[in-house]
């Protein structure tokens, strides 16, 4: 398993945290997620999970660290500044206490794509994702995550599985992985509870909730 290893050249540079006011829905959003067993740790101590907001009307975005998935509350020191990236060159630039998640890509290309996309959560659930698979927009099970062919596969579901009104997709290549986007972390945090089935209890959610 490759999961939670950063796939593109990263250029970071160590910086100062941006302030908790800026992003208290992102850090909200997060721990609260994290807290339903949809971020976490695997057995074998690899991380998954994730969550970004773009900033302003700019292709910058503040995700959370690589390496962070297993604190169970974050502050500002947990999160990372993506400033710039070139999908064709697999290349993503990117400032603050701890380098940007694995997935960055990912996001970068949803922003890109996508300019009414303010907020995006990344899960994961063995049974969600099974239960949605091939029938909400899924990526082809031979692109890897992390990875330019993850971020182009963003354009095309957006083409031609209506991704754009869906705002959730999985990954049929990363396994239990799922996306939700909205043009603010609420939205898109209504998104993940609609398709949970969120009735308080979380059932879906793993018995780390």
């Amino acid at each position: 398993m490759d999961e939670g290893v950063v796939k593109y050249r990263c250029d970071w540079k160590q910086a100062e945290p941006v302030s908790a006011e800026d992003i208290a829905d992102l850090i909200d959003w997060r721990d609260r997620i994290h807290s339903w067993g949809l971020i976490g740790v695997y057995e074998n101590g690899i991380g998954f999970g994730n969550v970004s907001v773009r900033i302003g009307n700019s292709c910058q975005f503040v995700i959370s660290g690589t390496q962070t998935a297993h604190l169970r509350a974050m502050g500002p020191e947990s999160y990372c500044t993506v400033t710039e990236f070139n999908l064709e060159q697999n290349f993503l630039g990117c400032r603050g206490p701890v380098p940007a998640s694995s997935e960055s890509l990912t996001h970068a290309a949803l922003y890109l794509h996508g300019f009414d996309v303010g907020g995006i959560i990344h899960v994961h659930n063995p049974q969600l994702w099974q239960q949605l698979l091939f029938k909400i927009p899924t990526t082809r099970k031979e692109i890897p995550y992390g990875t330019p062919q993850m971020a182009l596969e963003m354009f095309r579901l957006f083409e031609d599985e209506n991704l754009g009104d869906r705002k959730i997709m999985a990954m049929a290549g990363h396994e239990d992985g799922i996306i939700c986007f909205g043009s603010t972390l609420d939205e898109a945090g209504k998104v993940l509870a609609a398709a949970i089935g969120y009735r308080g209890d979380l059932a879906l959610c793993s018995e780390k909730a």
